[in-house]
Protein backbone atom coordinates (compact mmCIF):
# COMPACT_ATOMS: atom_id res chain seq x y z
CA UNK A 1 0.00 0.00 0.00
CA UNK A 2 0.74 3.00 -0.58
CA UNK A 3 3.19 5.19 2.17
CA UNK A 4 0.82 8.10 2.10
CA UNK A 5 -2.41 6.40 1.94
CA UNK A 6 -1.69 4.88 5.56
CA UNK A 7 -0.97 8.09 7.08
CA UNK A 8 -4.97 9.17 8.38
CA UNK A 9 -5.91 12.79 7.59
CA UNK A 10 -6.28 14.42 10.41
CA UNK A 11 -9.36 17.17 10.63
CA UNK A 12 -8.82 20.72 11.89
CA UNK A 13 -11.20 22.04 14.95
CA UNK A 14 -13.59 23.83 12.91
CA UNK A 15 -14.35 21.76 9.42
CA UNK A 16 -17.25 19.68 8.93
CA UNK A 17 -17.10 16.52 7.31
CA UNK A 18 -19.84 15.03 5.54
CA UNK A 19 -20.14 11.72 2.55
CA UNK A 20 -23.04 10.56 0.86
CA UNK A 21 -22.05 7.68 -1.46
CA UNK A 22 -18.84 8.80 -3.15
CA UNK A 23 -19.17 12.12 -2.61
CA UNK A 24 -17.20 14.10 0.07
CA UNK A 25 -18.32 17.61 1.10
CA UNK A 26 -15.94 19.56 3.61
CA UNK A 27 -17.15 22.70 5.39
CA UNK A 28 -15.30 24.83 7.01
CA UNK A 29 -14.13 28.80 7.91
CA UNK A 30 -12.71 29.82 4.21
CA UNK A 31 -15.48 27.91 2.24
CA UNK A 32 -17.28 24.54 1.06
CA UNK A 33 -15.11 21.99 -1.42
CA UNK A 34 -16.61 18.43 -2.50
CA UNK A 35 -14.82 16.06 -4.24
CA UNK A 36 -15.87 12.99 -5.68
CA UNK A 37 -14.12 9.32 -4.44
CA UNK A 38 -12.26 7.14 -7.16
CA UNK A 39 -14.40 3.77 -7.05
CA UNK A 40 -11.30 2.08 -6.25
CA UNK A 41 -11.09 3.36 -2.35
CA UNK A 42 -12.96 3.13 0.55
CA UNK A 43 -12.91 6.26 3.29
CA UNK A 44 -14.08 5.65 7.07
CA UNK A 45 -14.05 8.07 9.75
CA UNK A 46 -12.21 7.42 13.08
CA UNK A 47 -13.28 10.27 15.33
CA UNK A 48 -11.49 13.16 13.71
CA UNK A 49 -9.75 11.85 11.46
CA UNK A 50 -10.10 10.03 7.77
CA UNK A 51 -8.41 6.52 7.03
CA UNK A 52 -8.18 6.14 3.30
CA UNK A 53 -7.75 1.92 2.38
CA UNK A 54 -7.74 0.67 -1.62
CA UNK A 55 -10.42 -2.12 -1.98
CA UNK A 56 -8.50 -4.58 -4.11
CA UNK A 57 -4.61 -4.91 -3.68
CA UNK A 58 -4.20 -3.92 -7.57
CA UNK A 59 -1.54 -1.48 -8.44
CA UNK A 60 -4.16 1.07 -9.69
CA UNK A 61 -5.98 1.22 -6.42
CA UNK A 62 -3.13 1.56 -3.77
CA UNK A 63 -1.92 4.49 -6.58
CA UNK A 64 -5.01 6.35 -6.00
CA UNK A 65 -5.79 5.19 -2.49
CA UNK A 66 -2.50 7.75 -1.98
CA UNK A 67 -3.28 10.22 -4.72
CA UNK A 68 -7.28 10.55 -2.83
CA UNK A 69 -5.48 10.92 0.42
CA UNK A 70 -3.91 14.07 -0.29
CA UNK A 71 -7.04 15.58 -2.01
CA UNK A 72 -8.13 15.40 1.09
CA UNK A 73 -5.87 16.45 2.83
CA UNK A 74 -5.33 19.33 0.67
CA UNK A 75 -9.30 20.01 1.31
CA UNK A 76 -9.10 19.97 5.11
CA UNK A 77 -6.37 22.70 4.75
CA UNK A 78 -8.18 24.51 2.16
CA UNK A 79 -11.08 24.67 3.90
CA UNK A 80 -9.89 25.82 7.84
CA UNK A 81 -6.29 27.68 6.67
CA UNK A 82 -6.64 28.57 2.68
CA UNK A 83 -3.81 28.42 0.04
CA UNK A 84 -2.10 31.37 -1.15
CA UNK A 85 0.29 32.20 -4.06
CA UNK A 86 2.58 35.22 -4.71
CA UNK A 87 3.83 36.58 -7.87
CA UNK A 88 6.16 39.09 -8.77
CA UNK A 89 6.31 41.44 -11.83
CA UNK A 90 10.19 42.29 -12.55
CA UNK A 91 10.61 44.39 -15.65
CA UNK A 92 10.44 48.44 -16.71
CA UNK A 93 6.35 49.39 -16.94
CA UNK A 94 5.43 45.88 -15.30
CA UNK A 95 2.21 46.48 -13.42
CA UNK A 96 -0.84 44.57 -11.54
CA UNK A 97 -3.93 46.13 -10.39
CA UNK A 98 -6.55 43.78 -9.00
CA UNK A 99 -10.49 44.93 -10.03
CA UNK A 100 -13.11 42.84 -8.56
CA UNK A 101 -13.03 39.41 -10.17
CA UNK A 102 -10.45 40.98 -12.83
CA UNK A 103 -6.76 41.50 -12.86
CA UNK A 104 -5.34 44.21 -15.23
CA UNK A 105 -1.67 43.78 -16.45
CA UNK A 106 0.70 46.00 -18.01
CA UNK A 107 3.32 43.98 -19.71
CA UNK A 108 4.77 45.60 -22.39
CA UNK A 109 2.77 44.17 -25.01
CA UNK A 110 0.52 46.98 -27.20
CA UNK A 111 -1.98 46.22 -25.48
CA UNK A 112 -3.33 45.54 -21.08
CA UNK A 113 -3.98 42.42 -20.21
CA UNK A 114 -7.48 41.73 -18.59
CA UNK A 115 -7.33 38.30 -16.29
CA UNK A 116 -10.82 36.91 -15.58
CA UNK A 117 -10.34 35.30 -11.57
CA UNK A 118 -12.77 32.30 -11.62
CA UNK A 119 -15.44 32.08 -8.69
CA UNK A 120 -13.72 30.89 -5.31
CA UNK A 121 -10.27 32.49 -6.17
CA UNK A 122 -9.32 36.49 -4.63
CA UNK A 123 -6.84 38.07 -6.12
CA UNK A 124 -5.02 41.30 -4.25
CA UNK A 125 -2.40 43.68 -5.42
CA UNK A 126 -0.50 45.03 -1.83
CA UNK A 127 1.88 47.06 -4.63
CA UNK A 128 2.02 47.17 -8.53
CA UNK A 129 4.71 44.70 -9.02
CA UNK A 130 3.01 41.80 -6.36
CA UNK A 131 -0.13 39.47 -6.94
CA UNK A 132 -1.55 37.48 -4.21
CA UNK A 133 -3.62 34.60 -5.10
CA UNK A 134 -5.76 33.08 -2.62
CA UNK A 135 -8.67 30.36 -2.25
CA UNK A 136 -9.76 27.08 -0.46
CA UNK A 137 -9.21 25.02 -3.56
CA UNK A 138 -5.07 24.30 -3.85
CA UNK A 139 -5.52 23.07 -7.82
CA UNK A 140 -7.53 26.35 -8.75
CA UNK A 141 -5.03 29.09 -7.07
CA UNK A 142 -2.21 27.34 -8.64
CA UNK A 143 -3.75 27.05 -12.10
CA UNK A 144 -4.72 30.61 -11.51
CA UNK A 145 -1.24 31.17 -10.67
CA UNK A 146 0.01 29.76 -13.73
CA UNK A 147 -1.99 31.35 -15.98
CA UNK A 148 -0.80 34.91 -14.89
CA UNK A 149 2.29 33.51 -15.13
CA UNK A 150 1.88 32.22 -18.81
CA UNK A 151 1.23 35.81 -20.04
CA UNK A 152 4.73 36.15 -19.45
CA UNK A 153 7.26 34.33 -17.98
CA UNK A 154 10.41 35.07 -17.08
CA UNK A 155 13.33 35.13 -19.80
CA UNK A 156 16.58 33.76 -19.52
CA UNK A 157 18.78 37.25 -20.48
CA UNK A 158 17.65 39.89 -18.04
CA UNK A 159 15.04 37.88 -15.78
CA UNK A 160 12.26 39.83 -16.85
CA UNK A 161 8.38 38.24 -16.82
CA UNK A 162 6.05 36.84 -14.22
CA UNK A 163 7.51 34.93 -11.65
CA UNK A 164 6.50 32.91 -8.51
CA UNK A 165 7.67 35.08 -5.34
CA UNK A 166 10.00 31.73 -4.36
CA UNK A 167 11.21 30.93 -8.05
CA UNK A 168 15.27 31.19 -8.85
CA UNK A 169 15.47 32.54 -12.70
CA UNK A 170 18.87 31.19 -14.24
CA UNK A 171 20.16 34.15 -16.40
CA UNK A 172 22.41 32.68 -19.40
CA UNK A 173 25.13 34.56 -20.10
CA UNK A 174 24.85 36.95 -23.17
CA UNK A 175 26.80 36.29 -26.47
CA UNK A 176 30.33 37.84 -26.46
CA UNK A 177 31.47 39.89 -29.53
Amino acid sequence: MSRIAKAPVELPSGVEFSQSGNVVTMKGSKGSLTLELNSEVELTQEDNALLISPRSGSRFSTAIAGTMRSLLDNMAKGVSEGFERKLELVGVGYRAQAQGNKVNMTLGFSHPIVHEVPEGVTVETPTQTEILIRGADKQQVGQVAAELRGYRPPEPYKGKGIRYANERVVIKEAKKK
